[in-house]
Parts: structure tokens; sequence; C-alpha cells
């Protein structure tokens, strides 16, 4: 007989959230502290805007492949080793990436961490699923995706300050360090998963459970959604630095990093957005949430500094809102295997940094501001015609056997 889920309040619990927390911000800590020194990079090493966001978008497209295999080995082996080693040989690669002598092997040592933080994302997306009770899956995702948000904004900022006052150099190494302080104190947090089976490993497994993922009718769409939202999200914080750091603004890279601090509208709007999830349904809360990011997007085209600031929080807010809900409801409805699920919407999730990401450099080049914000419009207005698709999604039917841990939904 498996083991009861884990319910909201328990000792278990906020030890799951404790260690997911710590999980969330390391990764994202890492992966995203590139990100502000990307004018930096272009400065010393002679490159483009398109070249320099190669620093982030070759780790994130890294990544995405990283959470197949991932998967796969996560359903043979556990969960908890995967995740602890991801953390692990992620500080370790941010540590050197600091000592790097030319921009070849800064993208060859992002690339390895892309790769290796792949144990991390999908597998704790799983991890969750299994061992939280469907009542409180909302709420246990919106906590980890909130850590997530902090990381993102902890490795942004700190990487700016630093940065400002010593080198890009001394911002990487010391976000190493801290990665290496989160993953042991992910170890030791984390509770053994009691509700794990393992699953068919190797590839042939993998092919048979992308095809079962895809012939369902709402997963597809949650993954293209996924693609498209991260895409457009990350691309605005991509290049809004350059804008912020021209003549228009004139700001100071310091000043530049503390806009990630708008990352805290992301932890309060995750949970938020988890809790409203889990009484008022996903398919009503996930179009209101998105119509936020568009008038965020909107505002940025002001002169205004303000105003800008201001649109990039609304967008901030919009976009973790929209995660929390779509990855929650992705542990809902995905059957076995359930890692898998979790790594497709992941591998759209990092695809769609990577690709929009870098295409955006390009935009930007030729069009400016106004042309970024015009191609991440039309991404966002695809991905609300999505999201108008997915409300008339039909739940899955009550006796279907949904992956372990994940009630149907």
């Amino acid at each position: 007989m498996s083991s009861p889920a884990i319910a909201a309040g328990s000792a278990d619990f906020k030890r799951i959230n404790r260690a997911m927390a710590f999980g969330g911000f390391s990764t994202f800590a890492l992966l995203y502290s590139v990100q502000p020194l990307m004018p930096l990079l272009a400065r010393d090493f002679a490159l483009t805007p398109a070249q320099s966001s190669l620093a982030l978008s070759i780790s994130t497209a890294a990544l995405a492949v990283s959470l197949l295999v991932s998967s796969v080995l996560s359903e043979r082996f556990g969960r908890k080793p995967l995740m602890a080693a991801s953390m692990l040989s992620g500080g370790l690669l941010t540590l050197l990436a600091a000592f790097t002598s030319d921009y070849t092997q800064l993208l060859v040592l992002r690339a390895l961490l892309g790769f290796m933080l792949g144990g991390m994302p999908a597998v704790a997306m799983a991890y969750l699923s299994e061992e939280i009770e469907g009542s409180s899956l909302g709420l246990s995702m919106g906590m980890y995706i909130s850590g997530s948000a902090f990381g993102g904004m902890f490795g942004r900022v700190l990487a700016s300050v630093i940065s400002d006052f010593w080198s890009w150099r001394a911002a990487l190494g010391l976000m190493g360090a801290a990665g290496l302080y989160a993953a042991w104190e992910f170890w030791r947090s984390l509770p053994v998963s009691k509700r794990f089976r393992p699953g068919q490993g190797g590839f042939a497994g993998l092919r048979e459970g992308v095809g079962r993922h895809a012939r369902d009718a709402g997963l597809p769409w949650l993954f293209g959604l996924s693609f498209l939202l991260m895409g457009s999200f990350v691309s605005l914080y991509n290049y809004i630095g350059y804008r912020l750091l021209g003549p228009e603004f004139g700001l100071r890279q310091s000043a530049v990093g503390a806009l990630s601090v708008l990352y805290l509208l992301g932890i309060f709007s995750s949970v938020w957005a988890g809790r409203l999830a889990d009484r008022l349904g996903r398919r009503n809360v996930l179009y209101l949430v998105m119509s936020v990011m568009f008038a965020g997007l909107l505002l940025t085209l002001f002169g205004n500094l303000v105003a800008v600031v201001a649109g990039v929080g609304l967008y901030t807010f919009g976009f973790f809102a929209t995660h929390s809900v779509a990855s929650s409801w992705v542990g809902r409805r995905a059957r076995a295997p359930q890692a898998l699920a979790s790594a497709l919407y992941l591998f759209f999730y990092y695809l769609g940094s990577s690709v929009v990401g870098w295409l955006c450099g390009f935009v930007w080049e030729y069009g400016g501001w106004t042309g970024v914000v015009s191609l991440l419009g039309a991404i966002l207005a695809g991905a609300m015609l999505i999201a108008l698709r997915l409300r008339g999604l039909a739940p899955l039917e009550a006796g279907a056997p949904a992956a372990a841990g994940a009630p149907p939904g």
C-alpha cells in the first residue's frame, strides 16, 4: 500500500517547501545571474547584443534538452538524488565560469551548467505532484515557483551590484558559492520520496511517454503556452537593460539590476494564483493573469521611468501567476510517466527562453525597444488564444488514471 499524500500544514509539507525553496532559488539564481551582465560581456568581449545573449540562451537550450534525459533517469533512480546532484554541479560550474579567459570557454561552461541543472526543475514538479495531495498541490507548486522567483531576483540583483563595484567574475564566483550552500540545505531538508514508483526506463519509454502526452487534449496546448510565455518574459528582461543603460535613461549597472527586485511580485503572485486556481479552477484564472501581462507590456513603451518600471512589474506579476497555474495544471492532468509530462512542459519553457531570447537580439539591433515590444505583443497574443482554447478543455474522465499523486484535472 502506498503512503498517504502529504497535506498542507504537516511537518513533511514544511520540510518539502523549505527544500524546494532552496532548489528553486539555486537553479534560477545560477541560470539567470548572467542576464544583467550581458552588456558588460558585450563590452569586454566585443560582442553584439545577440551574441552576448548566448551566455543565457545556450544555458537554457542545454537545460531544455537535459530535462528529457533527466526525466528518464529520475523514473529509474528516483527524484531526490538527481535533484541534489544537479544543484551541486551547478554551483561548481558557476565557480569555474568566474575564471574563464575567453568567451568561448564561458559559453562551454554555461552550456554544461544548463545541462546539469536539468536534473532539478522537471523532477521537482514530478516530486511535488507525487508526494503532495491534490488539494494542496497548487499551494506547494506556488511555493516552489516563489523560491524560483526569489532566486532569479537575487541572482540578477547581486550580480549587477557586484559587477558594478568589482567585476562580473566576482559576481559569478559568489553566486557559485551560494549555489553550493543551497545544495547542502536542499539535501538535508527534503524527505525521501515515499510515493515514487520506478517507471519504464530508457529511451523506448521516453518515446512511448511523449506519444501518450502528445495525444492528450490539453497537454500540448500547455506546452505551447510555456514556450511563448517564457520566451517573451526572458526577452523583456534581456533587453530592457540595454534601453535603461542607454542615453534615453542613462542608469548605472546596479540600478538596472535592481529592476529584478520586481521578482518579489512574482513570489507573491505565484502563491496567490496557486491558491486562487485551487478554489476557482485553472480555466478561470489563466486568462485573467495573462491580461495583466499584456497591460504591463504596453506600459513599457512610455518614455517615463516610473511607467517603464510599473510595466515590467505588471508583466512579472502576470507571468509568474500564469506559470504557477499552468505548471500545476500539468501536474494534475498528466498520466504516468509524470516526470516526463513535467519535463516536456519545461522543455518548451526553456526552449522558448533560448529561441525567442536570441531572436529578440536581432529585433533590438534593428527595431529598438518598439520592435521588441511589437514582437512580444504578437507572441503574447498567440498565448492568449491558447488560453481561450484551454477554457473550453474538458476535464479528464473521472475514472481515468492520472499520474501518481496527481488527481484528474
